[in-house]
């Protein structure tokens, strides 16, 4: 692999990467992700399965929790089959296109898991800022196009990443910084001109998260003003309860991903634990901790 440049066509395999330094551990870390797993997969399956047989939970913000919960099952799927096969089996080969197919999939689930938390937001807004209209602005037909709204987004943003990568030729090591394939790790790997994906991720990254959680703070300032003018401090406690868990959840989401961020850009000299652990708090934190909230 080293030295020679890799057409796309040749399709050149990646070598996954477990904690390093832990190497003689690998399996008590799996034991500690596995248990991570566990507690996301029941949770979040769980999840939609009471809200499908409560009929007095077929409300939109229920569908909205429900959507992410599945969501939550997504991402933890993607990430199972490289883990599993990193920390306890020791493979660490992954296929070019396996690889993609795992990167695209790590990323429309983070993409779609923002706009998801953004039309919860909207759904917050619109019960504590105008609960007289709550029934005919959230309607049902409204609710689902939002869901697909949120989905056909997120696919349209992650699916020109692959064959960006794939017009790339190969010519470094090709290892991987993760037990799994995600965007910023594979786009410090090509030789060649990489002008386009960086200007193209750019854009990606500022029309979700940065749009996404701009949306979500207005939709907050505008809650907080509405609350404010409520003169008993007890109705302003209960008005505010409702959006408890949701304040948590999308806290829980953008602070490791904003450390992720930080950890890629300032943290460079940094040893290499510490961005595997920060990628591995952003990826199996909050599928596990939502649920609980």
């Amino acid at each position: 692999m080293g030295g020679h440049p890799h057409n796309s066509s040749e399709f050149p395999p990646f070598t996954l990467t477990g904690l390093p330094g832990l190497e003689t551990s690998q399996h008590w870390v799996f034991l500690l992700l596995g248990t991570l797993y566990i507690v996301s997969i029941v949770g979040n399956a769980l999840i939609p399965f009471i809200i499908k047989e409560k009929q007095s939970l077929h409300q939109p913000m229920y569908y909205f929790l429900s959507l992410r919960s599945v969501n939550d099952l997504g991402v933890s799927f993607s990430t199972l089959p490289t883990v599993l096969a990193t920390f306890c089996f020791h493979l660490r080969k992954i296929s070019f296109d396996s690889c993609m197919a795992q990167m695209f999939f790590i990323h429309f689930f983070s993409f779609t898991e923002s706009g998801i938390l953004l039309v919860m937001s909207f759904d917050c807004y619109v019960t504590i800022c105008n609960p007289l209209r709550y029934a005919t602005v959230l309607t049902d037909a409204r609710v689902a196009r939002m869901g697909m709204s949120v989905i056909i987004r997120s696919f349209c943003m992650v699916f020109p990443l692959p064959f960006l990568l794939k017009r790339l030729p190969f010519c470094k090591a090709n290892a991987l910084s993760h037990a799994y394939c995600l965007h910023p790790d594979l786009i410090r790997l090509p030789c060649g001109d990489i002008t386009i994906n960086n200007i193209f991720g750019l854009f990606v990254v500022i029309s979700t998260f940065g749009l996404d959680s701009a949306l979500i703070l207005i939709s907050y300032v505008l809650i907080l003003h509405s609350v404010l003018a409520i003169a008993s401090w007890e109705e302003r406690l209960k008005t505010l309860n409702t959006c408890v868990s949701h304040m948590c959840a999308v806290l829980i989401f953008y602070v490791p991903m904003v450390g992720v961020s930080m950890a890629a850009r300032y943290g460079r000299h940094a040893p290499q634990y510490v961005h595997t652990l920060m990628s591995l708090i952003y990826l199996f934190v909050p599928p596990m901790l939502n649920p609980v909230i």
